[in-house]
């Protein structure tokens, strides 16, 4: 790790080879924890590359432990995370929208390493049981329409750096990385991104990939569609600008969208709003969220998209398969 970061220190950057097998090493348990702050730590400094970004991927889907779901086409819906808003937990609550709307959803998330609680910590709080077991999670998806990987069971590298992310305490580029690494390679994805660039470095990484995405960005500043501000789309069309009033019917306030002091805070938010019993701004957030993943996996126009979404809140159908999936722990 030395020559490596004297060779960053030098204002190089890595080839995809050489950023792969930083990866690699650091889920061998090659560096010291120390070794992984200061390597991170430089791209905190500077921009990532398209080449590092690649590299970084490469290993990790080369080394993850993979899901097959029988053939499911699934969605994911995922933030990077770190725009440090303490938001509720939007992504995962609009997971359970597109599942009660009758699609397959496998949610790859992770705790929270700037906020309070990140997707695994409402999930397990509320009751989920990790496991990377295939046949458990296959069950899920057919019998619930999902299911949730916590990403360092699938991820060795994640797993090995986790305790310098908590430690650390800030964004890094392991949150750039989460959702270009889901398992299960779900051929729909909406990712939410902290930033313009970001999400543009994403454009040109998933227009190899097979899978239909959209990549999401409000444009003060957080990684999903927040009704705060206009959000900026990007598709393998281009990219567009959308006002608050035609994604959510109605513009929200930061103070919506918080998502409370503790986990325990955050888990019984998530539960009310998913029983219907959110606020206008919450339930209006996590339907334009869910909308925009369900006219990016069938093409539909936005407005039918938001109607499957009313619906399976108000029926009550995306609390039922969140109820079916905790019995089935």
């Amino acid at each position: 790790m030395k020559n490596i970061l004297q060779y960053l220190f030098e204002y190089k950057t890595l080839s995809r080879k050489q950023a792969a097998e930083v990866l690699r090493n650091i889920s061998s348990g090659v560096y010291s924890d120390t070794e992984i702050a200061a390597f991170v730590t430089v791209f905190l400094m500077r921009s990532i590359t398209m080449e590092e970004m690649q590299g970084f991927r490469d290993a990790l889907l080369e080394l993850c432990v993979p899901v097959d779901l029988n053939g499911h086409d699934v969605i994911d819906i995922v933030g990077t995370g770190g725009d440090g808003k303490n938001t509720f937990n939007i992504s995962t609550l609009s997971c359970f929208i597109v599942a009660g709307a009758g699609h397959k959803v496998a949610k790859h998330g992770n705790y929270g390493a700037t906020s309070i609680s990140g997707a695994s910590t409402v999930m397990e709080q509320l009751g989920y049981k990790f496991s990377n077991d295939n046949d458990k999670l296959k069950r899920e998806v057919e019998e619930t329409n999902i299911c949730f990987l916590h990403a360092p069971l699938f991820h060795p590298a994640l797993k090995a750096v986790a305790p310098v992310r908590k430690a650390l305490g800030i964004r890094t580029f392991f949150n750039m990385l989460g959702p270009l690494v889901n398992p299960c390679s779900a051929s729909v994805r909406m990712i939410g991104v902290f930033n313009l660039e970001i999400g543009r470095l994403y454009r040109y990484i998933l227009e190899s990939d097979k899978a239909a995405f959209s990549i999401v960005h409000s444009l003060d500043g957080y990684d999903e569609i927040s009704l705060t501000a206009d959000t900026r789309i990007i598709t393998r069309k281009g990219e567009k600008t959308v006002d608050a009033i035609t994604l959510g019917k109605r513009s929200a306030e930061p103070h919506d969208l918080y998502g409370g002091n503790t986990k325990e805070e955050a888990a019984k938010l998530f539960h009310k709003i998913l029983k219907g019993e959110g606020s206008w701004a919450q339930n209006a957030v996590v339907l334009a969220n869910a909308s925009v993943a369900l006219q990016t996996a069938t093409g539909k126009d936005y407005e039918d998209c938001f109607q499957q979404s009313v619906q399976s809140l108000e029926s009550g159908n995306a609390l039922k398969m969140f109820n079916r999936l905790m019995e089935m722990q």
